[in-house]
């Protein structure tokens, strides 16, 4: 009801605006007419005609804007609350469970399990809001150092199996390094796993039934490194492309529907690759043909150096 509302308010807006800036033409229009002989007058009435129109456009879309982002922000709401009290109802209901039930052993060890993978769930919900808070402050993460970026991603690769229980072919690796094999970032190791990691998880979750996700490594010159992760999934509609690193953005569709997330994730890598001196986007040709996120980090200086001392 709440997103009804809004959308009617957005349009209501929109109409008041489209509406206000017609009347004031036509306004202006008969004066000029009926005063066109008064250059002075014509001139100065013309200058606050603009003002006043600029006015209503501004005033239009800040009203928009303002609407859009309250109705994202009502969305993030409902998806932390919802990601937050399902595993703590899941874990009550376990707990609640063993209190009153003699269980045998192998029932009980399914319930810990259970319980340890609900407090991993609220665990890593917390953490994307933290993360999400560090990511607005520009003095966060300023501690930087060489991180070997190919080690890092495997790592993350291995991590991303474990969690989603992959089998090895689902999540492949592969390089493509016509300059060397020097492949160190300088930066913050914490965050740029915590970047490449929310990418691939993304892929894993929004390739559906289709689980086929290419890594790619590339290093195109002395200057660069290209880390690409291709899913075959349900891809992303065109209009949708460039907002999926806005806070708090969700792609709504009905595929997506049984899909968790607080919309964090993306805008947690837009930051920390800004952060790093890089970027990143993505491509899609649009639902269902799967989508490729790229992240571009510039190459830490002296890798040339040691891969020609190394020859």
């Amino acid at each position: 009801m709440r997103i009804t509302s809004r959308r009617g308010a957005i349009a209501f807006f929109v109409c008041l605006g489209i509406g206000l800036v017609a009347l004031a033409i036509a306004l202006n229009v008969g004066w000029i007419i009926l005063n066109w002989r008064e250059g002075v007058l014509l001139f100065f009435g013309i200058v606050f005609f603009a003002l006043i129109i600029a006015g209503m456009v501004v005033n239009t879309i800040f009203l928009v804007r303002e609407l859009r982002r309250s109705e994202q922000h009502d969305s993030f709401i409902n998806a932390v609350t919802h990601e937050l009290k399902t595993p703590v109802a899941s874990i009550r209901l376990h707990l609640e469970t063993l209190q009153r039930r003699q269980l045998p052993e192998q029932q009980k060890q399914e319930f810990y399990s259970l319980m340890l993978s609900d407090t991993d769930r609220l665990a890593e919900t917390v953490e994307q809001v933290l993360r999400a808070g560090r990511a607005g402050d520009k003095r966060a993460g300023r501690e930087k150092s060489a991180v070997d970026f190919r080690q890092l991603v495997r790592d993350c690769m291995e991590a991303a199996r474990t969690r989603h229980h992959l089998q090895q072919g689902a999540l492949r690796y592969a390089e493509a390094l016509t300059n060397g094999n020097g492949l160190r970032v300088r930066g913050s190791q914490e965050d740029l796993r915590t970047a490449v990691f929310n990418v691939l998880d993304n892929a894993i979750k929004y390739s559906g039934q289709n689980l086929d996700v290419e890594v790619r490594l590339e290093a195109p010159d002395n200057k660069r490194i290209v880390l690409r992760v291709q899913d075959h999934g349900i891809g992303i509609p065109p209009e949708d492309v460039k907002r999926i690193f806005k806070r708090f953005y969700r792609v709504t569709h009905r595929s997506l529907a049984h899909v968790k997330g607080t919309g964090l994730g993306l805008f947690i890598v837009k930051a920390i690759t800004q952060k790093h001196g890089g970027k990143v986007f993505a491509e899609s040709e649009g639902e269902g043909k799967g989508t490729t996120v790229t992240i571009e980090l510039p190459r830490m200086d002296g890798d040339s150096e040691d891969m020609r001392s190394q020859a």
